[in-house]
């Protein structure tokens, strides 16, 4: 990633998720990508399962 003309190191990381719409509601698949983005920035939160 370039900052101020400098390349450097940024933590970033893309996700997606398909889904059939007609089975699954948009507000459904957010709420799982949030608990996905969290457990991915906090491990420990998955594996003590809080």
């Amino acid at each position: 990633m370039a900052v101020n003309g400098q390349v450097v190191i940024r933590p970033m990381m893309y996700l997606a998720l398909s889904y059939d719409h007609r089975l699954v509601d948009g507000k459904q698949a957010v709420t799982f990508l949030v608990k996905v983005k969290q457990a991915i920035e906090d491990p420990t939160r998955l594996i003590l399962g809080i």
